[in-house]
């Protein structure tokens, strides 16, 4: 009777262990995007028990496994994980000047490289890692969440937070959403390619059509209007189309924006064997603008990097995607408030910055005349409130990249990847606060969350006067949310910014 006793137990513990029978985390985010990531390890550096479930092998999402690896905007807004991510990278490739490879960017790297500076980033933290994994099912608690994962294992959390791409599991536990939206934006399916120094086979891909490329540069197949192609675009020479997204070790980022490889889907309204199909497609257009540059502009020796993504075809793991759902939050960031914020409350909860103008990408769709007025709208700096992480109605839930409570229009610039790094941080702080505070989010002050973000270098307002470091540094930070000193805001060609006092020589 003993020994069947002792066998039942090894059989019940044995199953414990494979289903994940009692795991139980503080704070569980789901998808590996950079809000994501930046929301774990901020997090755990903050005491909470933290674990990160994501698909692919590697964090980072935009920024490493959809291969965007040149930064956009918050060049001199480098604070908080943003500003450790870029000095690591700078660590790596001899300095910020090295970053400056290609013309698209002030920052940029290798994929692989930039998933290996967060991988260490989250390890040396503490957040557990489960890369390779979904997650597939949620259940609401009372004291949080139950999410089952694809390996049949269950993970009990305090704190769910979104940090996917598209906002899937927003979607899957029911949060409200806004419906302001008019088209979804292109996405690209993004290559790095590289020099092999020898010509490389090149293959023509599925429905290849050269006409689709003619306009993507100054070539004699291109229909040149006053240096333009017919959709009003500039048309570079095919060097400078190249050296656009030249990474600091010499490959290219193929993420060209001129009858390229952006592509058009209304994704976000797809079923999931829809998107596979359109992935597929997408992914054909990319090889297509390979194909052109090799046969049509004599790029003969460039071919898709070997020894970046560990995937069959050597693509990314994942499209670019510029949009994805948004939450209807407890604030909502729109163009307007950014142009006026003190016309508004919401730089009083101030948790991240962006410098980025709003950049929306459609030239591919077929409506793009209608939606022409939202390439490049100009906006000073600005701040993203915390509210916009926090969903209306669903509890113990926060959004940690794209899918926030932003406009439409204001996605445009909210999307880039330090804007999202920044408000994945501010989630991980409020995560962990909720859980040691006994509190839900929404009965946190911004001014708690706000505390801790200047501890770790954060920007909350986008004042260029004072950088972390400096003297004086939080006070003034602390005074503008407070409101007792304001900033000037302005949008001078690509630079988008703010002071409270303006440099003397202006």
């Amino acid at each position: 009777m003993e020994k069947v006793r002792l066998k039942t137990i090894t059989v019940i513990l044995c199953a414990c262990a494979l289903t994940g029978c009692g795991r139980s985390v503080d704070v569980l985010i789901v998808g590996g995007g950079a809000g994501g990531t930046c929301a774990a390890i901020e997090a755990a550096r903050n005491g909470a028990k933290t674990c990160i479930v994501e698909e692919t092998p590697w964090l980072g999402g935009m920024l490493t496994s959809a291969g965007v690896s040149a930064i956009d905007g918050n060049y001199r807004l480098r604070g908080g994980l943003f500003g450790e991510f870029t000095d690591s990278l700078a660590a790596r490739y001899g300095g910020y000047e090295a970053l400056k490879s290609g013309w698209v960017s002030n920052i940029l790297f290798n994929p692989r490289v930039g998933a290996e500076v967060l991988r260490n980033m989250a390890d040396a933290a503490g957040v557990r890692c489960l890369t390779g994994t979904s997650a597939r099912q949620f259940k609401k608690t009372r004291s949080g969440w139950r999410v089952t994962l694809s390996d049949g294992s269950r993970i009990r959390t305090r704190i769910l937070i979104d940090g996917t791409e598209l906002g899937d599991v927003a979607e899957t536990v029911g949060a409200d959403e806004l419906r302001d939206r008019i088209s979804a934006q292109d996405l690209t399916y993004v290559a790095i390619v590289k020099d092999y120094g020898h010509p490389v086979p090149a293959t023509e891909p599925q429905g290849y059509d050269r006409n689709l490329y003619a306009n993507c540069c100054d070539n004699p197949l291109a229909t040149n209007i006053n240096g333009e192609n017919p959709m009003g675009q500039k048309l570079w020479s095919p060097g400078m189309m190249l050296s656009y997204g030249r990474l600091p070790d010499g490959c290219y980022m193929l993420n060209w924006p001129v009858c390229a490889n952006d592509y058009f889907a209304e994704y976000l309204d797809m079923s999931r064997e829809e998107r596979e199909e359109m992935i597929r497609k997408a992914k054909q257009r990319t090889l297509g603008y390979l194909y052109f540059l090799q046969t049509e502009l004599g790029f003969t020796n460039l071919g898709i990097a070997d020894d970046v993504f560990p995937t069959e075809d050597g693509l990314p793991f994942f499209p670019y995607y510029r949009e994805a759902r948004r939450i209807a939050g407890c604030d909502t960031m729109t163009v307007e408030a950014a142009r006026n914020p003190y016309d508004h409350d919401l730089y009083t909860r101030a948790i991240a910055v962006g410098d980025y103008p709003v950049d929306h990408h459609h030239v591919q769709n077929p409506r793009r005349e209608e939606l022409a007025h939202l390439w490049y709208g100009k906006i000073p700096s600005f701040s993203v409130p915390m509210g916009v992480l926090i969903p209306i109605d669903t509890e113990d839930f926060l959004v940690a990249d794209k899918a926030v409570s932003v406009s439409w229009e204001m996605n445009g610039s909210t999307r880039l990847q330090p804007v999202v790094m920044g408000m994945g941080q501010a989630a991980g702080a409020l995560a962990a606060l909720s859980v040691q505070s006994h509190r839900k989010p929404r009965e946190i002050p911004a001014s708690e969350v706000q505390s801790i973000l200047l501890d770790h270098g954060c920007y909350l307002l986008p004042f260029l006067d004072l950088k972390p470091g400096d003297p004086g540094f939080r006070d003034l930070q602390e005074k503008g949310v407070k409101g007792q000193v304001r900033g000037i805001g302005r949008s001078i060609n690509w630079s988008n910014e703010t002071w409270v006092n303006l440099p003397s020589n202006e």
